[in-house]
């Protein structure tokens, strides 16, 4: 009997493989599906626009977030990233999809900012130094809900390894009763699905990042077409706070 596992990135690894081909989107497997997802730049998705998220855009006018080192997790067309960068942040995105990348590089291009892109696997990169911060902010726009349960454990990992002392998460997830999966954490595994992606309390997401202080927790705002920011109001947003150095 073969034994392969001695670690626990070698158990995440085992619990990855428990899922139906086709539903592993968070790991490199994954990037094949987000290329198809990302090769019609014209189809009308909502998160394609080239608009920050309304939540991001209010954290930074009222001065909750100010300009440092910033890493934006699953990018996509890096439409958040370009936001940064415009404000003076200096940019890492990482995305699992080169379309989505070619994507956002372009618009780079045609914005004239200075953003580093990172393809591959966030947590992969992070343990490997590439993205190496520390960063005074991560934001995540939609690619927390896309992680199964166990990956959880993952992403505290980036968020200790890569967070600076009093740095933020900024987040906006699926909602619960409004969008996405809500059945308990084992039956995903029974099912070998993620049921299109996870939705979350206010009170799992607390509980979740409980060793980071709330800032704010809420809807999304829903934006109209004319409004220069993206909203929809079946996410959640939320901005956490990692408690400075002592002294």
């Amino acid at each position: 009997m073969d034994r392969n596992i001695r670690s626990v990135e070698d158990v995440l690894s085992l619990l990855d493989g428990l899922f139906a081909p086709g539903a592993d989107r968070w790991t490199a497997a994954g990037a094949d599906w987000w290329d198809g997802f990302y090769a019609d730049r014209s189809k009308p998705v909502p998160f394609f626009v080239a608009k920050p998220d309304e939540n991001l855009a209010s954290y930074l006018d009222r001065g909750l977030v100010t300009p440092g080192r910033a890493l934006d997790l699953g990018c996509g067309p890096g439409r958040n990233a370009l936001h940064l960068a415009s404000l003076g942040f200096e940019v890492d995105a990482v995305d699992l999809s080169p379309t989505a990348l070619a994507w956002a590089r372009d618009r780079a291009r045609d914005a004239g900012a200075d953003i580093r892109f990172h393809h591959g696997d966030a947590f992969a990169l992070a343990a490997a130094g590439e993205l190496d911060g520390p960063y005074d902010l991560i934001y995540d726009s939609g690619c927390f809900h896309h992680l199964p349960p166990h990956r959880r454990v993952s992403y505290l990992a980036l968020l200790e390894r890569a967070l600076a002392p009093g740095g933020h998460l900024g987040l906006t997830c699926f909602a619960s009763g409004a969008m996405g999966s809500e059945v308990p954490d084992a039956e995903h595994y029974r099912q070998g699905s993620l049921g299109g992606g996870l939705a979350y309390t206010p009170e799992s997401l607390r509980w979740i990042f409980s060793g980071l202080e709330e800032t704010e927790l809420r809807r999304m705002h829903d934006e109209p077409d004319s409004s220069p920011h993206f909203g929809e109001p079946f996410l959640w947003t939320a901005l956490f706070r990692r408690a400075p150095l002592a002294g």
